[in-house]
């Protein structure tokens, strides 16, 4: 007969390395993401509009910006908006999950708090690829985009993975909001932050005081950091410095919500 101290500890269950994390369940977060057509339409579809409508203006063709011209720093801009709000959507979808009960499913699993985070957030930069490419790709054949073809692949890169800011800033906000508030808080959230970061008016036209403020915005840091490369200028570190401390704010914030959320369930 098995001794009770020997049976509790072979009925004890080890936490699974990585916090849970694998490759089988980020594959089956992508191809859900990939069956739902109205999210990945709008991805692609929205941010292209925005640069057809703002980004291809003939004077900005013959304005130069560093490297380039104005229709370059524009199409980054557009792509950077259209990535940050697909990674945020995609993250913010969570709070569909919760609402068909997937938190109380969660609950019985060892994957950890940070570990689902952070398969989220890999999960988002699917999305956000596609709006950067479809941003890039109508920049290219309409050839009015003057940019180094480096260049072209450098600051595509950077939009890209710096976009996953948005996609914690998702996640925090789906799982502490009701699904029927989260989309309209984000899409406030993120105008407010495009607008302070500088991608739809450049930050050096806002006045002092606005300035200042605007450094300490989420978007500042990383508007600056993928602009960079094409208009050159001095590198300042206080760009990361941003960036990074609301990394760490959104990561914080995703993983204690999703642990609040599964504790009450």
């Amino acid at each position: 007969m098995t001794a009770p101290s020997t049976l509790a500890a072979a009925l004890e269950r080890k936490p699974p390395p990585l916090g849970g994390f694998s490759p089988a369940i980020l594959r089956l977060e992508v191809r859900r993401l990939l069956r739902n057509r109205r999210t990945m339409i709008l991805a692609l579809a929205l941010p292209v509009l925005f640069f057809w409508g703002f980004g291809l203006n003939s004077s900005y063709v013959h304005e130069t910006a560093g490297h380039g011209n104005v229709s370059a720093a524009e199409m980054i801009s557009i792509a950077l908006y259209g990535a940050v709000a697909a990674t945020a959507t995609c993250g913010a979808m969570v709070s569909i999950e919760r609402a068909a009960g997937w938190s109380r499913q969660l609950r019985v699993t060892p994957l950890s708090p940070a570990a689902y985070v952070v398969i989220k957030m890999l999960t988002s930069l699917v999305l956000a690829a596609g709006s950067v490419g479809a941003v890039y790709l109508v920049g290219a054949v309409t050839n009015k985009v003057a940019m180094p073809a480096d260049l072209w692949v450098i600051t595509g890169l950077c939009v890209w993975i710096g976009s996953l800011l948005f996609a914690a800033f998702g996640l925090f906000t789906g799982y502490l909001l009701p699904s029927e508030n989260v989309t309209q808080v984000i899409a406030l959230a993120l105008t407010l932050c495009s607008f302070a970061g500088g991608l739809f008016i450049p930050v050096s036209q806002f006045s002092p005081d606005l300035q200042t403020f605007a450094k300490f915005t989420p978007l500042y840091g990383l508007s600056q950091l993928v602009h960079y490369p094409l208009v050159g200028g001095t590198f300042q570190w206080g760009w990361i410095l941003n960036l990074v401390v609301w990394l760490a704010i959104f990561v914080a914030g995703a993983a204690w919500s999703l642990r609040r959320d599964t504790a009450r369930v």
